[in-house]
């Protein structure tokens, strides 16, 4: 792992960073700025000049006038290739870089956003890059004298609104089927993460890898998001974020022109522990990575753990100390293990959790509080949490807390687990323990979940599908699927008369 780039980021943090439209950086119309904080310590450490709405019209237009001109859609799909590849050998180059302000700016160790996040990034172009040339049409069996086939056609302007966890990563989740596709972008990043995006966009800007217009770059907060989904100039949206905010989106989007929408938004995932699992060390070790990487700040995280009741006390006396050993601080120490919640807002809603959780009734066994030792107190340090004793009808067995915190549920039954598993208005991620191979499938099957774990919580690939059930979210990402959320298909009728 490369040295962190502090010194560097330090000095490239001291000019206020602006909007990048048709190819050009601006500090937009809205004369307003807004500052990016360091949640380790609370220090402002630079600017960011926020879109008006004028802005998001000329980002629309641009986006609009490099669609239909022929730069970027005319281009042949093995240049489109080779310059999705660009973009991730840019990547590559300054991995350091982007490691750095994806830490400084979420508040996730220096070691997770370098060995997670920004090799993802980089796969992410280099796997759509391939699949620039490879999506086909059909002919179809269709009755009468005639020849019919689909046409696979770009749909457009796309909107789309990243997240505070993973910002570049989930930003490139969504750029890169897009652009494989011949779509043009325009990307507004959370209003708390804005510099991995804005040195994302200044890298492939100064290498000249794109056409102007063909991504576009908006700052700003919920106001500048509802803007894109309302805008009539834009013909997709990507919405990655609360179950909450995608109400909202819907809403958008519904009152313009019906864009159609991809969604995807919280969880509530459990995880089954059987009575039979094979190493129940191991299951506890990667439930407790699982629950606290990233310091719980992900939407498919395992927060419901529940376990049989032959071995709950055994996994109570295993996770405990998982939990009371991982140490809180600078995410750039490479003794830290968890860093700060993303925002002061975010850490104050977690511990709001931890205190409903303590007044209805649950078992507080690990954490609970603030982590408040040393440099941490003016940081937004949850410490790792565990209930236990937790009901289903708890507020945190319900709602989606989005922090360090796990719900463990003692249980008797395949029948039983499988329906308080279910019982969730969310259905993203769902994972199970046992070494029978008739339970996992036959479990795995009753689970209302996008994405369903065997004997190994969180296995992700670009080459798999992502997406969840229920109020999870709408669509799918990732794989050959998220090429269906950025294409139309066109029937096209010859008669042989």
């Amino acid at each position: 792992m490369e040295p962190h780039k502090l010194d560097w980021a330090q000095t490239w943090l001291q000019k206020t960073k602006e909007l990048y439209i048709d190819g050009r950086w601006t500090s937009g119309t809205a004369d307003q700025t807004a500052g990016s904080i360091n949640p380790a310590n609370g220090e402002t450490v630079g600017h960011y000049h926020v879109a008006a709405d004028a802005d998001i019209d000329e980002a629309a237009a641009a986006a609009r006038r490099a669609f239909e001109g022929n730069a970027w859609r005319s281009m042949s799909r093995r240049e489109r290739g080779q310059r999705l590849l660009r973009i991730a050998e840019v990547c590559r180059e300054h991995h350091a870089e982007l490691a750095t302000l994806e830490a400084l700016d979420t508040g996730k160790t220096y070691a997770e956003a370098y060995n997670d996040d920004i090799p993802e990034v980089i796969e992410f172009f280099e796997y759509y890059a391939g699949w620039t040339n490879k999506l086909y049409g059909e002919t179809c069996p269709v009755e009468g004298n005639f020849l019919n086939y689909t046409l696979r056609e770009p749909i457009g302007v796309c909107g789309q609104i990243i997240p505070w966890n993973f910002p570049l990563l989930l930003a490139a989740w969504k750029l890169t089927p897009a652009l494989a596709m011949a779509n043009t972008v325009v990307l507004k990043p959370a209003e708390s993460t804005v510099l991995s995006t804005v040195r994302f966009f200044e890298l492939v800007a100064e290498a000249e890898i794109l056409p102007p217009g063909v991504i576009n770059l908006v700052l700003g907060d919920g106001r500048v998001g509802s803007q894109i989904a309302r805008h009539p100039g834009i013909d997709k949206l990507s919405f990655t974020g609360s179950t909450e905010t995608g109400r909202s989106v819907v809403q958008d989007a519904a009152a313009s022109n019906l864009k159609a929408l991809t969604l995807e938004l919280g969880g509530k995932s459990p995880s089954i522990l059987f009575e039979d699992v094979a190493d129940l060390e191991a299951a506890c070790r990667r439930n407790a990575e699982m629950i606290f990487c990233h310091k719980g700040e992900k939407c498919t995280e395992p927060t419901r753990l529940f376990a049989h009741r032959s071995i709950y006390d055994e996994v109570l006396a295993q996770m405990i100390p998982l939990a009371e050993e991982i140490v809180c601080g600078d995410p750039f120490d490479p003794a830290t293990d968890q860093g700060p919640q993303c925002t002061e807002q975010h850490m104050e809603r977690v511990l709001a959790y931890i205190e409903s959780g303590k007044q209805e009734g649950a078992r507080l066994v690990a954490g609970g509080e603030r982590d408040v030792r040393g440099s941490n107190a003016a940081g937004f340090f949850v410490r790792p949490t565990i209930f236990a004793d937790v009901d289903q009808k708890m507020t945190i067995a319900q709602e989606e807390i989005f922090g360090p915190v796990l719900a463990v549920t003692p249980f008797e039954t395949e029948d039983e687990v499988v329906a308080m598993a279910n019982d969730s208005r969310y259905g993203l991620a769902a994972g199970l323990w046992t070494r029978d191979i008739g339970r996992a499938h036959r479990v795995a099957s009753r689970l209302e979940a996008g994405s369903v774990f065997i004997n190994r919580y969180g296995c992700y690939d670009v080459a798999s599908p992502f997406g969840g059930f229920k109020q999870s979210g709408w669509g799918r990402e990732k794989a050959i699927h998220s090429l269906d959320a950025y294409t139309r298909i066109k029937s096209v009728w010859v008669s042989m008369e």
